[in-house]
């Protein structure tokens, strides 16, 4: 009997050693790849896997095209809305604000296809309704709500805020990591600060002077897509697929 007892603790040994073999060797393979991402200037980023697509999980607020060139830095209302070639500011022209909400940029600084990392890129009007549809709770993927104008599905917005850094009450449930805070924008003057809108760019034009972007918008658990002139400032998330 002693000998029996002998034996089985050597396989629970053996069977113990195994497991802790397979962990080692399993590990490295369970972590998530690529979680942070880092751009030219060395500001270092969040990511998130939400489907098929890699996001930034926080607003791009890199000065430099990641061949080099430099973006320009617009500062004062009648500069900004007379510019008709790539410029960035930072909200209320106060480089504070960077840290939380990122630069804002306008769309000829999008235009140029350097503005992102290397192997990232600024989402297209139909990657912004991939991922509405895959984050909302009602309409999903592919559905024709999503080609609408104006604000648009049952909860998606609510799933892309963040849980806190809004006006008092529209906190989102940031249920996919993806960490929307309300930046404002500028054009004539900045506008809608205060935890109330966050504005972002596509990078599908509509014409000449337009191009798509989606809002978040405080007390609403939508999400808005519509146009605007280029010359307006919005943040910027980048993506990559996955």
């Amino acid at each position: 009997m002693r000998d029996f007892d002998q034996v089985r603790i050597r396989m629970k040994n053996k069977y113990v050693i195994s497991i802790l073999v397979l962990l080692i060797i399993l590990i490295p393979f369970c972590k998530k790849e690529n979680e942070y991402i880092k751009d030219i200037d060395g500001n270092v980023y969040k990511t998130v896997v939400i489907g098929k697509y890699k996001w930034m999980a926080e607003n791009l607020k890199t000065i430099t095209f990641n061949n080099g060139a430099e973006i320009r830095l617009v500062e004062g209302n009648s500069n900004w809305s007379g510019l008709s070639s790539a410029g960035y500011c930072w909200y209320d022209d106060n480089k504070s604000n960077a840290n939380i909400y990122g630069a804002l940029y306008n769309w000829y600084a999008v235009a140029s296809g350097t503005l992102c990392p290397q192997g990232w890129r600024v989402p297209s009007d139909e990657e912004w309704k991939y991922l509405e549809g895959y984050v909302d709770s009602l309409y999903k993927i592919g559905d024709k709500i999503w080609n609408k104008s104006g604000l648009r599905g049952y909860n998606a917005g609510t799933m892309l805020k963040a849980a806190s850094g809004w006006k008092l009450g529209g906190n989102g449930t940031d249920n996919f990591s993806f960490s929307a805070l309300p930046a404002g924008e500028r054009l004539n003057s900045f506008n809608n600060s205060g935890g109330s809108c966050g504005f972002w760019w596509s990078c599908t034009e509509d014409g000449p002077s337009n191009a798509w972007y989606r809002c978040l918008i405080y007390g609403f658990d939508y999400v808005s897509r519509d146009i605007h002139p280029k010359r307006m400032g919005f943040s910027v998330r980048c993506i990559k697929d996955n």
